[in-house]
């Protein structure tokens, strides 16, 4: 053993011994808590040690010393277990080419690394730190590519030095790089003087990570600047449950919770807060409620502008229904029952609408019906859906061109928001809104702003699904409050009817189990009985893999989706999606593990956040069509359009074998497969399994337990959410004082 110190006891314990070595392989690093296993070339050893540690970032090449002690693990044999581990860049050629290789510096793969190195040998970092110019004498290496390399290795640096500051504090590191794009080389900085920021600033840093800093740089438990973070966070949370605000009493239950000090410290809080105006205090059903400001003044605002516009006549002449309905009839074909012609009377009288009914009421041919009609008037019409997917399908179905919101409004990565306003409006006579009820407060907002206000307005979309994944009900708040014209299709068509899919939905939607198919019926429709969670997975797989495809001729990576209540447990879409890919992409030419997953090509992903700059959103599914090793960038096709995700960067990436019903909004697929059991309780109610069953367009296969199924249809909605839109709107249509 090559001992570079003399062996010494302290307390008892093994002896404590140095190390020193470069580093050949990384066996395994845990980004989020720095947690690795190495194998280290040791001066005087002829074999490779096993060291294990933990370091915010490594990579091959580098150079480690550690101090430690040895142990022999039963598994896997002799390891050096380093207490304190510390990593400088390597030195040698064949360290640099790896350590440039490793992925960890953007912009540069194994082949750019081969040629970085050959140019300039050992004097490589010297080039890249003080002669940057000199890289373009690289072959494939450009002004533009040399300036991403060197403001790779200061960011490298950077944010190795904003890793090592968070791991000394007891937390992990895998958003350090989002720290730094934050704040920049103030970071450390930042963090000092008030680690609460992080929780408001950094996505994916949240209080609980925040006040771990706090605590460790001696802030007490106590301190006014902590309540009041622990206020902001409990109603953030809030709001990602869906709230807009939330009642006093529940937010100083839930604050106490969290901060683990007395209410009266809370309240205190909460009333200096109020002083602040960050946040807002008003009623919802009698009951004082807590709004962060942001929320509150949207509503208010959506309201507002929803009322002001519904008042008027409609911006296109009146129409005479005796000639338009048997002239849209003959160009289309098809009969208008005695309830569409009553909703085309009301949207076409109406400058603004609401139209809402489940699947086979007619929605669809309702909407072509009132299009043509306004665009054979010559009436500007925009239409527009929250997600890629539903805007798709709106265009396949009208033949007129729909855009996603974010798209119609124009994002503006580099200043944020949108460039659609009121100073940019839309230019249109008319915006039709298609699934209205995935609509957040947010978005609703951003969206009326940049309608004109001569302009109509039509919202279409089913209220009985699931609400938004985002705060507020917006839907169910503008037919609750009264203040706009509502059709409200009911009546199921007879070729509609015929599908098991379209009249279990109604079923459910009315409290009433689902029917299954009978045995050896051919149906769109199936409903497979398990025993237990642990036998379902099985029986899923099996279904996913080899029954459908089999029965139905679809493909199980493009056409079959899993549908879960939730991510939690064995039929959580968390594990399923390990299952699923196991199964359904077993071996994929190249993969990167990133933030616990494994991406391939052909994996079906979804995005998890709005993500402005790459244009992608909450929900949007892509596939991964390649891993590009010299950027070190995995690529993803969504709706025929590349996306380059670098590695750093795969934390708002999942894998969509499986996903949640909620993520499941506004899309529609081939096949779905839903698993519900007792395990879902929490999650199990009417408009979830609605929701779920309505995605399915040519087969719903329910695989669960006849219990659990129970439970979420007769057990009614899920809980209500506090938003404040629909008092809003019933106040600004009377002139109520606010």
């Amino acid at each position: 053993m090559n001992q570079m110190m003399r062996p010494r006891q302290v307390d008892g314990s093994a002896p404590i011994e140095a190390l020193a070595g470069t580093v050949e392989r990384v066996t395994f690093h845990n980004e989020e808590s720095g947690f690795c296993v190495l194998k280290v070339q040791v001066r005087g050893r002829r074999d490779l040690v096993a060291v294990v540690g933990h370091t915010p970032a490594i990579g091959p090449g580098e150079w480690i010393t550690a101090s430690g002690a040895w142990v022999a693990d039963r598994v896997h044999g002799l390891q050096f277990k380093a207490d304190v581990l510390k990593t400088t860049p390597p030195t040698g050629v064949e360290g640099i080419e790896r350590y440039l290789a490793s992925g960890q510096m953007r912009g540069i793969g194994p082949a750019m690394a081969k040629r970085i190195v050959n140019a300039f040998g050992e004097d490589t970092f010297t080039i890249i730190e003080a002669h940057p110019e000199r890289l373009t004498e690289v072959p494939g290496i450009g002004p533009l590519r040399a300036t991403r390399i060197v403001e790779g290795w200061a960011e490298q640096t950077a944010v190795r030095e904003i890793m090592i500051f968070l791991h000394a504090h007891g937390v992990g590191t895998a958003r350090a790089v989002r720290i730094f794009r934050t704040y920049g080389h103030d970071a450390i900085r930042v963090m000092t003087e008030d680690p609460y920021r992080l929780a408001r600033d950094v996505r994916g840093i949240g209080f609980r990570t925040a006040d771990a800093i706090a605590a460790r740089l001696g802030m007490e438990k106590t301190a006014p600047q902590r309540i009041r973070a622990g206020i902001s966070f409990a109603l953030q949370t809030a709001t990602d449950e869906g709230h807009c605000g939330l009642p006093l009493e529940d937010l100083c239950r839930l604050a106490e919770r969290l901060l683990e000090v007395d209410t009266a410290l809370i309240r205190d809080a909460i009333t200096e807060e109020l002083r602040g105006g960050d946040v807002v205090v008003n009623t919802i059903r009698g009951e004082a409620c807590i709004f962060l400001k942001g929320l509150y003044t949207a509503e208010q605002a959506i309201a507002d502008r929803l009322v002001t516009r519904a008042q008027g006549a409609p911006p296109w002449p009146a129409i005479d229904l005796h000639k338009a309905v048997p002239w849209i009839e003959g160009r289309t074909g098809k009969t208008l029952a005695a309830s569409q012609r009553e909703a085309l009377k009301l949207v076409l009288s109406s400058k603004m609408a609401v139209v809402t009914g489940g699947p086979g009421v007619g929605k669809t041919t309702l909407l072509d019906a009132i299009l043509r009609i306004l665009v054979a008037k010559g009436v500007r019409v925009l239409l527009t859906a929250p997600t890629g997917r539903a805007a798709k399908r709106m265009t396949e179905q009208t033949g007129l061109e729909a855009k996603t919101i974010h798209r119609l409004l124009e994002i503006d990565p580099k200043h944020g928001g949108f460039s659609r306003s009121e100073e940019n409006p839309l230019d249109c006579d008319l915006l039709v809104v298609d699934e209205t009820s995935m609509v957040d407060v947010p978005l609703m907002n951003a969206l009326t702003r940049a309608v004109p206000e001569e302009a109509g307005l039509l919202f279409v979309g089913d209220v009985d699904q699931l609400p938004s994944v985002g705060p507020g009900q917006v839907l169910a708040d503008l037919i609750g409050s009264g203040s706009i014209p509502v059709a409200r299709l009911t009546e199921v068509f007879r070729q509609a009817a015929e599908s098991r899919i379209v009249v279990n939905a109604h079923r459910i939607n009315t409290g009433q189990m689902p029917e299954p198919a009978l045995r050896g019926e051919e149906s769109d429709f199936h409903i497979v009985e398990i025993r237990d969670p642990e036998d379902g997975v099985a029986k899923l797989i099996e279904m996913v893999r080899e029954r459908i495809p089999r029965r139905f001729g679809l493909d199980p990576l493009k056409d079959i989706q899993v549908l879960c209540p939730m991510n939690r447990g064995v039929l959580g879409a968390r594990n399923l999606n390990h299952e699923l890919q196991r199964v359904l992409n077993p071996n994929p030419p190249a993969s990167v593990e990133r933030f616990g997953w494994r991406f391939s090509p052909g994996d079906r992903v979804m995005e998890t956040q709005n993500d402005y700059d790459r244009e992608v959103f909450n929900g949007d599914l892509g596939t991964v069509s390649r891993i590009d090793e010299d950027e070190g960038a995995l690529l993803v096709n969504f709706e025929g359009r590349e996306v380059a995700y670098p590695f750093g960067e795969l934390d708002t990436l999942l894998p969509a074998f499986a996903t949640t019903i909620h993520k499941s909004q506004g899309s529609e697929y081939p096949a779905v497969v839903i698993p519900v059991t007792t395990q879902h309780y929490t999650m199990l109610a009417r408009n979830l399994v609605y929701t779920a069953v309505t995605r399915g367009k040519r087969l719903v296969v329910i695989i669960g337990q006849k219990k659990a199924l129970g439970i979420a249809v007769r057990g009614g909605q899920m809980k209500p959410r506090w938003t404040r839109l629909r008092e809003w709107l019933v106040e600004a249509g009377t002139g109520s004082d606010r």
